[in-house]
């Protein structure tokens, strides 16, 4: 008679372990919050007793190797995140946001089961590392099989147009917000990457990938920036967030992709639970404006930060694969962090503008090249081959961030002095969470902590 021990049923190999360490610490700082957060409230033992349970359940789904112990981690997790979420069901903006969160998790867990089924019937395998080494990846089931796998990541992850659950959840205790949007999101990265060997041979998955994560992206980083509301602007961060990190797993940078998550799930964690009780972000700022003078210095700030990054992780500065998208957005990002610091006297604070850029990128270079580093016994890193798709997207990227720097300028003209507040107004409309989860008055919390 066959028995089945745990050497069959679990698998902690190195990205189990980095995710096993994330949740836990995550986990452990986000309880320790919650003892004085929810002090006196009448489900106090009952909440930690569920929050225990989230944090083991994902946990299990880490560490787990056999397909069906992976399936219902999933599944636990997304109804005990869901049961947090509503907390208190007499408060109908709360009951419906998990219920919003909870029809878009059984989307995803429908897609998840069946990928699973279409996987074992193709291997006749229940191990994933089986599954991995011996699928035929260019049959038509599997394909299918992937896709489904792609659909459970977007929606776990709040990737368009799965994002709306992420977006109307703002009336979560905070403690469930932290666990949700620095641990349970990256649920969805997680996927990708256990599964990440079968996407390897597949440019044409990893294409809509990237598309529908750099929308994910560029969306939810135009909405952040329209926010004025605390929670809405962490949200429309978080779905941006993902999004870029989904584009990294689409670009074939996994490691990449894990080191995104950890800082992620360790920033959004520090937002929440922030000493003064209110979250708060620096961000970029909006009325930056680029003169003739800061912008050129801006940019060779910018590419200095490149140049660090590429040497201190290890990557050739000049590369024909899609390496180049990410050094491009590291150029970007490091452009509109110089920018910031050469508002005034900017040629003073040039050599120091410049120190500064080098520096963060090069530790941000690091923090990526250790990952790869750690990660490299799995042999996660694959570049592909830049196609049209990876330039039309850079360029959209470009074309935008220079539209919101140059606004002001834009606006001058008669033409768009009329686009773009009609833009602005259709956008903000579009990021509005759903009516049903917003409170518009004090009297309708019913929120009793007795």
């Amino acid at each position: 008679m066959s028995t089945v021990s745990l050497v069959t049923l679990f698998n902690f190999d190195i990205v189990a372990g980095i995710m096993i360490t994330l949740v836990s610490f995550i986990g452990l700082i986000v309880g320790l919050f919650a003892v004085r957060y929810m002090q006196g409230d009448s489900q106090y033992y009952k909440f930690f007793a569920l929050l225990s349970l989230l944090v083991l359940s994902v946990i299990t789904m880490a560490a787990s190797d056999h397909l069906l112990v992976f399936l219902a981690a999933w599944g636990i997790s997304n109804l005990l995140l869901v049961r947090l979420m509503i907390h208190k069901p007499i408060w109908k903006a709360a009951t419906y946001s998990g219920w919003l969160a909870g029809k878009t998790f059984m989307i995803g867990f429908i897609c998840l089961a069946s990928a699973f089924t279409l996987l074992y019937y193709c291997t006749r395998q229940t191990s994933i590392q089986a599954i991995l080494h011996s699928l035929d990846v260019t049959s038509p089931l599997s394909i299918i099989a992937m896709a489904l796998i792609v659909v459970a990541a977007m929606s776990q992850s709040a990737i368009w147009p799965f994002h709306r659950w992420l977006v109307s959840s703002l009336n979560s205790p905070t403690p469930v917000s932290a666990i949700m949007h620095a641990g349970l999101l990256n649920g969805g990265g997680f996927l990708l990457v256990r599964f990440a060997y079968l996407y390897f041979s597949s440019p044409t998955i990893l294409t809509i990938l990237f598309i529908l994560g750099l929308v994910t992206a560029l969306v939810g980083t135009l909405w952040e920036l329209m926010q004025n509301d605390i929670k809405r602007m962490l949200a429309y961060s978080t779905m941006g967030q993902m999004g870029f990190m989904f584009a990294q797993c689409a670009l074939g940078l996994f490691p990449a992709a894990v080191a995104h998550l950890c800082w992620h799930g360790l920033f959004k964690a520090n937002l929440f639970l922030s000493s003064n009780s209110a979250a708060q972000e620096r961000r970029l700022s909006t009325e930056c404006r680029p003169t003739m003078a800061t912008f050129p210095l801006a940019f060779l700030c910018g590419i200095f930060g490149s140049y660090m990054f590429a040497l201190v992780s290890h990557k050739p500065w000049f590369v024909a694969d899609t390496t180049f998208i990410l050094l491009s957005v590291v150029l970007i990002t490091a452009v509109q962090f110089a920018l910031n610091l050469l508002q005034s006297t900017p040629w003073k604070k040039l050599p120091m503008t410049i120190l500064i850029t080098g520096l963060m990128s090069g530790l941000y270079g690091y923090s990526v090249y250790m990952v790869e580093y750690i990660l490299s016994p799995l042999d996660l890193m694959h570049p592909q081959a830049l196609n049209a798709f990876h330039y039309i997207g850079l360029i959209l990227l470009i074309a935008l961030w220079m539209i919101m720097l140059f606004k002001d300028r834009l606006a001058r003209h008669n033409s768009l002095s009329r686009l773009l507040p009609m833009l602005y107004v259709k956008a903000l409309n579009a990021s509005q969470p759903h009516p049903s989860t917003i409170t518009s008055h004090r009297n309708q919390y019913q929120y009793d902590r007795g």
